[in-house]
């Protein structure tokens, strides 16, 4: 029996390959009353995707994780194949946390040979990511509308450490009517500070601790921010001085920006956007935090 047709033994979770076994089960599921939840991930499942995972579960959605590598948001200059991978575990942890069905295509499963459409959303890819990763949007774009075309959720969960990644799905989303819910949920971090990613276990111990410096950074800039400072300027030229302490192999931007436009602010007025990509040996990380001058706190 294929993957695609079997039936996960782990706390009644299935786990299937094919798109059909998908809308099947999901439909199964409405028929029976419930509203359908969706993760979209990568795998390698960390405490990032776990807390989207939870937030699903806990919504009372039948919850749906897709595990897709998906090649079309990888450059040739990207980490495609060094991407890690454990489906086992990815599987075993799915179960513990209560997830229903778990989606694992294989790549001529979710693209044809021959595909030739994709969906872009400009204007949000302009800055930030999309300079340095040209295509990477599109490929996510794409990837997430053809799940959400497979899965059809009433719920889509998406964590904020890809900040850019978020505000280009719901910008999807809303300039084509689709009937998600995009649920942004806030970025989960390590004791250290480091945010969580599946790119973290590329590090070697030296790498991790230089790594510190990011967040570092985005505190130094959210504390400067607290007691006046407004020019973001000022606060950029003080956050790669932090960051350079890091000895990056290459920063890839440091920026405040408005968090609907993602476009560069001339002065700290209202919310901004801390966002920064810093490549340490072959691994590119990226982390952000927003900060309103007006908050009580800052």
């Amino acid at each position: 029996m294929s993957l695609g047709r079997a039936r996960g033994a782990m706390c009644g979770m299935e786990h299937v390959s094919e798109i059909k076994a998908v809308r099947e089960r999901v439909a199964a599921a409405r028929r029976s009353g419930r509203r359908i939840g969706l993760v979209p991930t990568m795998g390698y499942l960390h405490a990032g995707h776990m807390s989207l995972v939870e937030a699903s579960v806990a919504d009372g959605l039948y919850t749906v994780v897709s595990i897709f590598v998906n090649p079309t948001q990888f450059g040739p200059n990207d980490d495609l194949d060094r991407y890690p991978r454990d489906t086992e575990g990815d599987l075993k942890k799915c179960a513990d946390a209560g997830v229903e069905l778990v989606f694992l295509p294989a790549g001529d499963e979710m693209y044809r040979p021959d595909a030739s459409t994709s969906v872009q959303v400009r204007k949000l890819t302009d800055t930030l990511c999309g300079p340095a990763r040209p295509g990477h949007f599109d490929g996510v774009a794409t990837v997430v509308t053809k799940l959400f075309n497979i899965v059809q959720p009433d719920r889509a969960y998406f964590g904020q450490k890809d900040f850019q990644q978020l505000a280009v799905i719901r910008r999807m989303v809303r300039d084509l009517d689709m009937p998600v819910e995009v649920v942004g949920c806030p970025i989960v971090r390590q004791p250290d500070g480091l945010a969580m990613s599946s790119r973290n276990v590329l590090l070697n111990g030296d790498e991790h601790g230089r790594a510190l410096r990011l967040h570092e950074a985005l505190c130094h800039a959210r504390d400067r921010i607290g007691v006046g400072e407004r020019d973001p300027v000022t606060l950029t030229t003080e956050m790669l001085d932090i960051l350079a302490a890091a000895e990056p192999r290459g920063i890839d931007y440091v920026s405040i920006v408005d968090p609907e436009t993602l476009q560069p602010v001339l002065r700290i007025e209202r919310a901004v956007l801390i966002a920064l990509a810093v490549r340490l040996g072959p691994t590119r990380l990226i982390d952000n935090m927003v900060v309103d001058p007006h908050a009580a706190g800052t």
